[in-house]
């Protein structure tokens, strides 16, 4: 597996972050052997990642990668943009389409992540991901929060209070 990070990647500026942000875009690739390691890791054998026959049987296409696979690749490009994955305190997603692996060679996975709101008393941000396969979308309302670093500003602020008490 491959990814491609944003051209002109550089550390982010979680402070000055507005909604409508792009934090990044990257491309991912997924092979049989990619689908192979993950079944190890995981545990999860099921024929339809491994087996066209077995696949074609239950009415898919052909071998599809499996979905938290697909789920864990595609945050990849937003926590290599934070820099600290203790940043994400939440992620979930609605698994919408399949991702076919083909037999030979390979299928692109690519994910924008920008931020789709902000919610200042929370110091959160919600980023919104699109994950797409040959122009289809394969997961829907994929969304992580963001913990957001408090404003400089507050920080002093805060500082001020604590050296008075």
């Amino acid at each position: 597996m491959t990814t491609s990070p944003t051209p002109d990647a550089r550390p982010l500026d979680l402070a000055a972050l507005s909604v409508g942000d792009e934090l990044s875009r990257t491309a991912h690739t997924l092979d049989r052997d990619a689908l192979v390691r993950y079944a190890g890791a995981s545990g999860d054998f099921n024929p339809i990642h491994y087996n066209d026959a077995v696949a074609e049987q239950a009415g898919l296409p052909g071998v599809i990668a499996h979905g938290m696979l697909t789920m864990g690749t595609a945050i990849t490009g937003l926590l290599e943009a934070v820099g600290d994955p203790t940043l994400i305190t939440a992620y979930s997603t609605r698994f919408t389409g399949m991702v076919p692996v083909p037999a030979t060679g390979e299928v692109a996975l690519e994910v924008v992540a920008t931020i789709g709101a902000i919610d200042e008393s929370a110091g959160t941000a919600r980023v919104d991901l699109a994950a797409v396969v040959d122009g289809e979308k394969v997961l829907g309302r994929a969304r992580a929060t963001l913990a957001l670093p408090r404003r400089t500003q507050d920080a002093e602020a805060g500082a001020d209070t604590a050296g008075a008490a």
